[in-house]
């Protein structure tokens, strides 16, 4: 039978209501310590039709921190806040998982402890400006990783994913994407290291399975997923042989027995894509979630075509706290404010009708 978008689907040990995903949106309002907010729980409440929901970026150390008033899990604070979010879905009968990140050179020293540079894996700097709390700065050329640092930037993973389970999660997402420091590890364009984890594509994943190892001690497998973006172009990165390299990043993840492995296809800003991705997801065994720009008919039509088990939407779900509804029932969807994206309060972030109710001015 053709899988449909509205039909329930069994994650591992985890029934979804539908195969939905809200994808992870930075929004940018916690609080300036990094505290999820009261509007935040509200924010997640609304849209927790979603089969699976994957929360925005949670740095996972100080270290990692790499935006202004992004939700953190590094502390008893941190764990409070997401812990009001967690139950808000779980009230509604959603599922949630959180996403771990470290921004790596993707920072600017004014979030670093003690105003130092962010490290990376080569000191090369990224084209284009950091968001700060001042404004917008020049990105800088960060600091190599000493190898004896690595295991410590492990075990902030770690301490995160045990944080993650005080909080209520179902499970974590490990953000290997969109030029983070995972991401500066798995790519040749960043990574121009020589030692252990530099040169091969088996070196260059090795931070990823040294988290991974880790992580798996605090959460069962089929309670962790991976995030990947192979050629996106987002915050100065690149690799020269996407398809090569990140078929064989799925394949090794595949014999993990991971939760899923969830792939942003193609270039974030321009969508344009040059990487086969139902091949890479051939090789991967478990369930895919397949995203980037992603409406009702592509998304039904990759799950008709089995080139994914779920899809995942962004923008579609910022303005649209009912998406699964106005899909399952073709009705029209507001009009994301891209002004209200970042930053704010409730404007642009809780005040987008449900259908029926009055429109967006």
């Amino acid at each position: 039978m053709t899988a449909n978008l509205f039909d329930s689907f069994q994650l591992a040990d985890l029934l979804l209501a539908n195969r939905m995903v809200m994808a992870p949106m930075t929004r940018n309002r916690a609080d300036a310590n990094g505290v999820a907010t009261a509007i935040m729980a509200t924010h997640y409440r609304q849209r927790a039709d979603a089969g699976l929901i994957v929360t925005e970026s949670s740095p996972v150390s100080p270290q990692a921190v790499g935006y202004p008033f992004t939700p953190g899990l590094y502390q008893d604070a941190h764990v409070e806040g997401w812990r009001c979010v967690s139950d808000a879905v779980h009230e509604e009968g959603g599922r949630i998982f959180v996403q771990l990140q470290h921004c790596g050179r993707i920072s600017h020293p004014s979030f670093q402890p003690e105003k130092g540079l962010p490290v990376a894996p080569s000191a090369i700097q990224p084209e284009g400006q950091a968001v700060t709390h001042t404004g917008m700065q020049a990105f800088v050329t960060p600091r190599p990783l000493e190898p004896h640092e690595i295991p410590d930037l492990v075990a902030q993973f770690r301490e995160s994913a045990e944080l993650a389970k005080q909080a209520g999660f179902d499970g974590v997402e490990i953000h290997g994407a969109n030029g983070y420091i995972i991401d500066q590890f798995l790519r040749d364009g960043s990574n121009k290291r020589t030692d252990a984890y530099g040169g091969n594509v088996q070196n260059r994943m090795r931070l990823l399975n040294d988290i991974l190892d880790e992580i798996s001690t605090v959460w069962p497998g089929h309670r962790i997923g991976v995030r990947l973006s192979p050629e996106n172009r987002f915050n100065s990165m690149s690799d020269t042989d996407p398809q090569k390299h990140f078929e064989y990043f799925a394949e090794q993840l595949g014999s993990r027995g991971l939760a899923y492995l969830h792939v942003l296809e193609g270039d974030m800003m321009t969508k344009v894509s040059t990487v086969n991705y139902p091949q890479l997801r051939s090789r991967f065994d478990g369930a895919y979630i397949a995203n980037n720009g992603y409406d009702l008919e592509r998304a039904q039509l990759a799950l008709a075509n089995n080139n994914a088990d779920l899809v995942a939407f962004g923008v579609p779900f910022l303005a649209n706290p009912d998406l699964v509804r106005r899909y399952q029932e073709n009705l029209p969807l507001n009009e994301a404010d891209i002004n209200t994206f970042h930053g704010g309060g409730e404007t642009g972030y809780t005040d987008y009708p449900f259908y029926g109710q009055a429109q967006v001015a």
